[in-house]
């Protein structure tokens, strides 16, 4: 708790935090950006600055505490105004700020430059996920949390990652800007990554924007910022940054996925494959409200398991989970998955738990739904 406080702090003066993954704990990243290293290295100056303060005023007072106390006889003068004194504390500290706005306006307008990006991406903020599409490409997908929720309710030991683990990161080429453009569509989320030295909020109806230009491959993790709902702690946010090379090879692939999503909309599909990957789909987002095993957390979310009134209307199951329920945290999934996975989703919560209604919601005719 102390950590996430420190980080808190740091961000609000405009400062990236500390490194998840540092050994101490106490000081933030150096990162692996230009603009993250020169975000640190306005932070150890600003801090030193800080301490010679500290020492030079709390020196004083406990020297004058000690060598001028009443024990030893000291009488205090009685004086009033000294233009000379009260011109040099107004001027000393005023210098001392232009000091520091100097360098951190500098680092500041850097980091809002945007301009000259090779690959533009839009990230977009969902209870309790996000979206990444590649404005570029036709690469659109949704990275969920993967820590099992036997690490969450404690009956498993933490791992390394613990809440900060993903399906699908966002993956990046090294040595290319990359302009993030954010926003969300539901409640304020903030998109956070420190050794990236990003930290953007994701605000409905509105875009903000960031760049990214990462000098080393590697995994990134981080987290949403924004206190975003029941579910704000299992909302991580992990890049992969990877050599040109294999970014395009993995653009390629991604895009490859994606036609063939489209093209098996309209194939019939057998309960078996809708039922394994409807499963993946409920893992992912549907349990942590509705529990993994379908009993929920009444009244705020009603069981899936046993819900005969649920399983007895098909067409109300349909829109339910394709246009929410007003007025309750039901929200709407029509535009965050693919006619297949919200056909295979369907399918599963009707055939597993012990229900077998042997039911198969096809992919296409959730299709038709939608449009």
């Amino acid at each position: 708790m102390h950590k996430r406080l420190a980080w808190g702090i740091a961000v609000t003066g405009g400062i990236s935090p500390a490194s998840i993954t540092l050994a101490s704990g106490w000081n933030m990243p150096v990162g692996v950006t230009e603009v993250s290293r020169e975000i640190y290295s306005l932070h150890m100056l600003i801090f030193w600055i800080c301490v010679v303060i500290g020492v030079l005023v709390f020196g004083v007072m406990f020297y004058s505490l000690y060598r001028y106390r009443r024990s030893k006889g000291a009488k205090a003068t009685n004086f009033h105004e000294n233009t000379v004194v009260e011109i040099f504390w107004t001027a000393i500290p005023l210098l001392i700020l232009v000091a520091m706005a100097v360098p951190a306006t500098a680092t500041l307008k850097k980091m809002y430059d945007a301009s000259e990006s090779e690959i533009d991406i839009m990230i977009t903020g969902h209870q309790w996920r996000w979206q990444y599409a590649y404005l570029n490409n036709e690469v659109d997908f949704f990275s969920n949390i993967t820590t099992p929720a036997e690490q969450i309710s404690g009956t498993e030991s933490k791992t390394e990652h613990y809440l900060l683990e993903v399906d699908q990161p966002l993956v990046l080429p090294i040595d290319r800007k990359v302009r993030l453009l954010m926003t969300s569509a539901d409640v304020i989320h903030s998109w956070w990554v420190p050794e990236l030295g990003i930290k953007k909020d994701a605000v409905p109806g509105y875009v903000n924007e960031a760049w990214v230009q990462i000098d080393e491959p590697g995994i990134y993790r981080g987290q949403c910022a924004e206190l975003c709902g029941k579910n704000h702690g299992f909302m991580p946010a992990v890049v992969k940054a990877v050599e040109q090379e294999e970014f395009e090879t993995w653009l390629a692939a991604r895009e490859e996925e994606t036609a063939a999503a489209s093209s098996g909309i309209d194939r019939e599909w057998e309960l078996s494959e809708l039922m394994e990957r409807g499963e993946k789909v409920y893992a992912s987002i549907c349990a942590a409200c509705h529990m993994p095993d379908g009993t929920g957390n009444p009244p705020t979310f009603p069981a899936l398991a046993g819900n005969t009134e649920l399983m007895n209307d098909l067409d109300r199951h349909i829109n339910t989970v394709l246009n929410g329920v007003s007025g309750s945290a039901m929200p709407a999934f029509a535009g965050n998955f693919n006619p297949i996975e919200l056909a295979a989703v369907i399918t599963y919560e009707r055939n597993a738990w012990g229900e077998a209604s042997g039911e198969v919601i096809q992919p296409k005719d959730i299709q038709a739904l939608l449009k």
